[in-house]
């Protein structure tokens, strides 16, 4: 049968957003109270009930949350926090703001997660911390990471961006490290827009979190503003402006309720895809590896030596087939500014190279119908013979 070109645009993402968030979205709205206040605070609640943490702070993302973990660990000029270079740039970056210098340990293959044993040669004397990346939904191999770590001597820090549902062993994502930090960007697994959270396990962390996460003040706009609340504020050390809004918490209270829904939908689709895929010699598939539940919050494929065109070939390919693709990521050390502060060269993570140069992440989002994953596996069939 010919394979027709479908005339409206298959989005790489789109959100699902249901009558509850809408609703609570007005009556916010109506309530005439829109920044930090009683809506974020149930929000934060749910959040950590659903991980099972006694504290989660909310944000405006999950890279302010990444920031104020390297800050509550005390890193700084003269340290060295290791992470992995297939990562979103906001990873690395918020290492060079605390002053401390970026190092990139080489990946998994079959995951493209951060490799333990790349981890572990990487490690100096001046290494404060660690930053895991659970790479498109993947566990980290987090007991080999927590070994390697030294606990109590290396601070464990997990990005957790692409990771809610995710578990090792039963062990959810966020509950492995000192601290660990969620996105709820526009095409997260669940949205609040822009915004994120920072879990920890410690009330002391949690209680500076917050302070720093508004200037670094001791009280914020409700406890200021309310019926109950009083005018003057204390200052014990200057902060950001990092906190979440009621309007963006108003959409989170109910994506969480319907994210377990999600994470089986994109898993069907996965599971789909995954099957016809590993078929076709011209791509690659990342592996699930270990007793782990996958958050599945990427389709990444990996086009290889066999492909009939290159990877930016098919993103165009993909995009004259009215199909929107992306890729996750471009290793981060070989961007310009890294190479030219630090030094970092072609070679230095052969793995996450080949990663880097290969992968095309394709749609993936419970807005997709039945018809619309169909559509990708043909064209993903005619694009790679």
């Amino acid at each position: 049968m010919e394979l027709k070109r479908r005339l409206e645009f298959l989005y790489f993402h789109q959100p699902s957003i249901g009558p509850e968030e809408k609703s609570e979205v007005l009556a916010c709205l109506d309530s005439g109270w829109l920044t930090s206040g009683p809506r974020t605070k149930i929000f934060e609640e749910k959040f950590a009930r659903y991980l099972g943490v006694p504290h989660a702070i909310g944000l405006n993302s999950c890279t302010a949350g990444l920031h104020l973990a390297l800050v509550g660990a005390g890193i700084g000029p003269g340290d060295e926090v290791i992470t992995s270079p297939i990562t979103f740039v906001s990873t690395a970056n918020v290492i060079v703001h605390t002053g401390a210098r970026p190092v990139f340990a080489d990946v998994d293959r079959r995951t493209g997660t951060l490799d333990p044993e790349s981890l572990a040669r990487a490690i100096t004397p001046k290494t404060k911390a660690v930053i895991t990346v659970h790479y498109a939904g993947h566990p980290c191999d987090m007991p080999s990471i927590v070994e390697v770590t030294r606990p109590g001597q290396i601070t464990v820090i997990e990005d957790a961006a692409h990771a809610i549902e995710a578990e090792y062993a039963n062990r959810r994502m966020g509950t492995w490290g000192q601290t660990a930090a969620f996105s709820f960007y526009a095409t997260k697994n669940m949205t609040t827009g822009e915004g994120g959270m920072l879990v920890t396990r410690d009330g002391s962390l949690a209680e500076r979190f917050r302070r720093l996460s508004l200037h670094g003040m001791d009280r914020d706009a409700w406890k200021r503003y309310s019926a109950e609340g009083s005018p003057h504020v204390t200052l014990d050390e200057p902060g950001f402006k990092y906190n979440m809004p009621d309007l963006q918490a108003s959409i989170g209270i109910h994506q969480l309720d319907r994210l377990d829904g999600f994470w089986k939908r994109r898993r069907q689709m996965v599971l789909r895809m995954r099957e016809v895929f590993s078929t076709l010699p011209a791509i690659g598939l990342l592996e699930d590896v270990g007793p782990v539940k996958n958050a599945h919050h990427l389709m990444p494929v990996l086009v290889t030596s066999r492909s009939p065109l290159s990877r930016d070939d098919a993103v165009q390919a993909y995009r004259e087939w009215n199909i929107g693709t992306s890729i996750h990521f471009d290793c981060v050390h070989l961007q310009p500014y890294f190479r030219k502060r630090f030094g970092f060269k072609p070679g230095d993570c052969p793995v996450a190279e080949e990663i880097g140069k290969s992968v095309l992440t394709l749609p993936l989002y419970p807005r997709m119908t039945d018809e619309d994953v169909d559509y990708v596996i043909d064209v993903t069939r005619r694009i790679f013979s």
